[in-house]
């Protein structure tokens, strides 16, 4: 969507505020010995304690209020009986819904003592990210947020995940443009001030190419490389983008 009003700045604040809050929550709740359940209860709780509902949910009806995805699974995982171990890379995916307007952001978060190779996966991600804030204008071509990224992860001998994308958001999850984390020429939309997009590098030790799970909704590599996952709700401005699930 683009904002058009102060009301509408100032619902997209107040969802953006809740993803944070929910994110923190569960992210202090990682260890080893947790279940990805238990991660999902949490958020799920702290959702409606601020009057909110899950996204995903809502409009897709995933069956569960957050999406934690482990290791090589990607984005989509279903939280459920799994239990974290030392040296995971876990990735809590957030999206919520309140009084009509909604925000996404993502974070992935070491497990215990995990090896260095890993850790540079969350770094590259979220360099990508800071990368891309860099460009974030209006009149800049969306594709461009995609070159940076792309520069960004592969200057540390890294992949994007092409086949999965940013998008526009606000009244519902997916709106337009698609915002690859990589160039891609045929794409000359250009970015507006107003418009709100969540901006997401999602990074894979090798190929990054993926595949579906027999659950219908989890995405993982097909060589078992491991993934991390960045990601902010932000705001086009005539200077710095603002991120909303930041704030």
């Amino acid at each position: 969507m683009s904002i058009e009003t102060r009301d509408e700045f100032e619902s997209l604040k107040r969802v953006g505020r809740v993803v944070r809050l929910v994110l923190e929550r569960m992210r202090a709740a990682v260890k080893p010995g947790v279940t990805t359940a238990e991660l999902d209860r949490i958020g799920g709780l702290a959702m409606r304690e601020h009057g909110a509902r899950s996204a995903p949910r809502l409009v897709y009806g995933f069956p569960a209020d957050t999406l934690i995805s482990v290791n090589d699974a990607a984005v989509h995982g279903i939280p459920g009986p799994r239990v974290l171990c030392d040296g995971d890379l876990v990735k809590l995916d957030v999206t919520v819904e309140k009084d009509g307007f909604m925000a996404d952001a993502a974070v992935t978060v070491p497990v215990g003592d995990v090896p260095e190779h890993r850790l540079r996966l969350i770094a590259a991600a979220r360099a990508g990210f800071a990368r891309a804030m860099q460009v974030a204008r209006p009149g800049v071509r969306v594709s461009e947020l995609g070159r940076a990224i792309e520069a960004e992860v592969h200057s540390r001998g890294l992949q994007v995940v092409r086949e999965l994308a940013g998008h526009g958001i606000g009244r519902t999850i997916h709106e337009p443009p698609s915002v690859p984390n990589y160039y891609e020429p045929r794409d000359r939309s250009t970015l507006s001030e107003g418009m709100v997009i969540a901006v997401e590098p999602i990074v894979a030790e090798r190929s990054g190419r993926m595949m579906e799970d027999a659950d219908g909704w989890t995405l993982r590599t097909r060589d078992g490389g491991y993934t991390a996952h960045y990601e902010h709700t932000v705001v086009i401005t005539r200077g710095r983008p603002l991120l909303l699930t930041a704030a």
